[in-house]
């Protein structure tokens, strides 16, 4: 009788600009740890976000923030490849590289407005042939995917994160007029943004 086949090592991806890192952020992270039953979630800074008009907080800062943000969970891993790329940062680049590297079950942690428009993303057919898509759905709403996605068979499952209206928008306005950020980031990342003075100018 054969042996069954090893397990492969479940591995999440959580990727953005994390400017600042929030705690809906660390939500959605904790929850897909659980969810999806997950080895490891790596937290992936960007780069060059192309997607993005406004610049972007010196990448040191923004990996700083997350390494201090998920100290205290183990599985949490900061993954610098994306801020250390030159050129504008493509996930299925960085998919590439890794599964490359690593044998795993990927998992790729998005919210619904991600879900919503991942037909705009660079070899997007690419990226869903190689991993399951965790989308991060809005409370009583089943996740709607972009219709060229819809039309095209993908692994997805749903994370049901309960409402949690942050956005790092925000914050940092917040930090711009030196209002408290108690309960928005954790507090390690708040007393670095006052420490180095981010979004005051």
């Amino acid at each position: 009788m054969n042996a069954p086949a090893p397990r492969l090592p479940r591995i999440g991806l959580l990727g953005g600009s994390f400017d600042p890192v929030h705690c809906a952020h660390l939500a959605l992270a904790r929850l897909a740890l659980a969810r999806l039953e997950l080895d490891e979630l790596r937290w992936l800074p960007v780069g060059h976000a192309w997607q993005k008009a406004r610049v972007l907080t010196a990448a040191v800062h923004r990996c700083a923030m997350v390494g201090l943000a998920i100290a205290d969970e183990p599985r949490f891993v900061i993954d610098r490849r994306e801020v250390e790329r030159d050129g504008p940062t493509y996930t299925i680049d960085t998919l590439r590289e890794l599964q490359d590297r690593t044998e795993a079950d990927w998992f790729l942690v998005i919210g619904q407005d991600q879900y919503g428009a991942l037909d705009s993303w660079r070899d997007w057919q690419a990226v869903v042939r190689r991993v399951t898509l965790a989308v991060a759905g809005r409370a009583g709403s089943v996740p709607s995917p972009a219709p060229a996605l819809a039309a095209l068979p993908h692994r997805v499952v749903e994370l049901p994160l309960p409402p949690m209206p942050l956005s790092s928008t925000e914050i940092r306005a917040r930090a711009a007029r030196g209002e408290p950020l108690d309960g928005l980031v954790p507090p390690a990342v708040a007393r670095y943004i006052a420490q180095h003075h981010l979004y005051t100018s």
